[in-house]
Parts: structure tokens; sequence; C-alpha cells
């Protein structure tokens, strides 16, 4: 998850990487001081193999590779740990990817365990966190290509114009208690990015989900049933105001009381950034696009907190 309140902890993982690649021979858990091996940083070679492979599965398995293909092979560092809050987490910081060690082979830390036999749930915390990836890489790439410098422009575009000034819901049970907040610039940042890597993996478990269904209940070669069924979920989601994300707060009073702070249904993901999301990220069809613009396009509820974003055609 991004965040900006692990510096202390990217800290203590840039120094277990200098031991590990310095005491050769010397096994992890003795460079812990006895501690149990909780840890395992692999080489920036082993970590582009495991990208490579990575790609050419996800590839194979007919899940999104638009926006993976981009990243160069080295640029992610994977790290696998005994995590508990989270299945996984991303730190831009140091282009460190960290894997709950239930999402390697055999639990042993040492390499990605094959997608084909990740849950739908484990391919959605996966994909995620790889977006994560792919929105740090743009914002560091020093040649960036037109693409890259458009989806980074109308990103920022909706950071200022979307997240800075939001309604949130103190108590998630209630979304219809609702405060005011005014987030910094890293705040609504974090915003953004978490809610568009939730649809990203939103996006992912859910065509995973159809075609589940659909090798149950049609032919696998019924193109317009699968886009009808994602776009009945999608428009689920929609009524539910599911494709909501959320920042951690940078206040320490507020971050003891709670660690997320959710945006309210009013703050979901529009439909420029859908379609921004699903044409440059997820390589979706047009014919997909269109008819999700559809569903996120109509008319809702006005909202309290002024908007300023300007109107958006489709390209």
């Amino acid at each position: 998850m991004l965040t900006m309140i692990k510096v202390l902890q990217s800290a203590i993982h840039w120094m277990r990487r200098v031991l590990v690649a310095t005491a050769v021979g010397i096994p992890c858990w003795v460079l812990l001081s006895g501690q149990v091996a909780a840890s395992v940083v692999m080489p920036d070679s082993d970590s582009s193999r495991l990208w490579r492979a990575l790609v050419a599965e996800a590839g194979a398995l007919h899940l999104p590779t638009r926006f993976l293909r981009q990243i160069p092979e080295q640029f992610v560092v994977f790290e696998f740990e005994d995590l508990h809050a989270f299945a996984a987490e991303y730190h831009p910081a140091e282009h460190r990817m960290v894997l709950d060690r239930s999402l390697s082979l055999n639990g042993a830390g040492r390499t990605l365990r094959p997608l084909g036999k990740m849950t739908h749930k484990q391919l959605e915390t996966l994909y995620h966190e790889l977006f994560h990836a792919y929105v740090d890489f743009v914002e560091h790439d020093s040649a960036p290509s037109e693409a890259h410098a458009s989806f980074l422009a109308f990103a920022r575009e909706q950071q200022r114009c979307r997240y800075q000034q939001v309604l949130i819901t103190p108590v998630i049970q209630k979304k219809g208690l609702k405060e005011e907040r005014f987030l910094s610039e890293a705040e609504s940042w974090e915003a953004l990015n978490e809610t568009w890597a939730l649809f990203v993996g939103w996006a992912v478990w859910t065509k995973l989900e159809v075609a589940a269904k659909g090798g149950r209940e049609r032919r696998a070669s019924d193109r317009a049933g699968s886009v009808s069924a994602w776009i009945a979920r999608l428009d689920q989601a929609e009524q539910d105001a599911a494709l909501t994300g959320y920042y951690e707060p940078e206040d320490l009073e507020e971050r003891r009381m709670a660690r997320k702070r959710f945006l309210a249904p009013e703050f979901r993901l529009s439909a420029p950034e859908l379609s921004t999301l699903m044409r440059d990220v997820l390589g979706s069809s047009a014919e997909l696009i269109r008819e999700a613009e559809q569903v996120l396009g109509r008319p809702r509820p006005p909202q309290s907190a002024p908007r300023v974003c300007p109107e958006r055609t489709a390209r």
C-alpha cells in the first residue's frame, strides 16, 4: 500500500538488503540476530527473472499485460515477508514490492507462486500493487513517452480537482455520515492512487469471476455474454459505490483513531478515470470501454464539496 509513514521501516529494509548483499553465504536468520526468517530480499537478477516470468504467465492466462510490459524488468525489487495487515505492499521510494509468503511458491519466499495457482482474490491484490508500481515508474520516468506524459498529466489534474477537497466516511459502516477534509499533497495523491489501484484489481478479479462462471454456464467463445456479465457487475459496483478509495492520514493523532480514511460514495471512481484506466492500463476493448462509460456516466447525486474538474471528451 502506498504510504508516507513508513520511512523508518524502509530504512530498516534497506539495511537488511545491504547486509544480505555483503554477507555472502550467511543465512538470513543469522543476519536478523536470531529472529525468525521473516524477510527474504531477492537479488536484482532474480527480481528481473520474476518480472519476466510474471508478465509472460499473465499473457498466457489472458490477464492484462499492457501496463506491465511498459515497466522495465529491473525496475521493481521483490521481497517476501510474513505480512500481517496486508497480503502485499508497494514502497515507491525504493521501487520495492513486498509480498506475503502465501504468494510465493510453496510458501518459501523465494519466487512467486504460479499465477494459475493463485485465487482470484490473490490476483486482485497482486494487480492492485502492480498498478502502484506502474504509477511509480511513470512518475519517475526520466524520458517519458507521450502516452506516459499524458497519463501523468491526467492523474495530476484529477488529484487537484477530485482528491484535494473531499468528503470521507469517518465510520465505514455508516456511509451516510460524512465529514469534509482538505487533503495534503501526499494524502490526495494516495487517495487517487488507491482509488485507481482498487479499480484495476477489481477489474481483474471480475474478469476471472465472469470467466469461471461462464465456463460452467456458457461457451468460452461467447464474448458478448462475458462483456454483458462484466458490465452487470460494474453496474452493481456503481450502485454500491464499491469503487471508492482511501488514504492514510498524515496527522498522527488522527491515524491513531483510524489507519485508513475512506472517501465518501460521491468520490468513487468517475467515468473519465475509468476510461483512462481501461484504455491505457488494462488495454480493454473499445466495446467494453464504451459500455462501461455508460454505466459510470449516469447522473449521480450532487456533492456538497465543490468540483472543478474540466469536461473531457473521449479519445
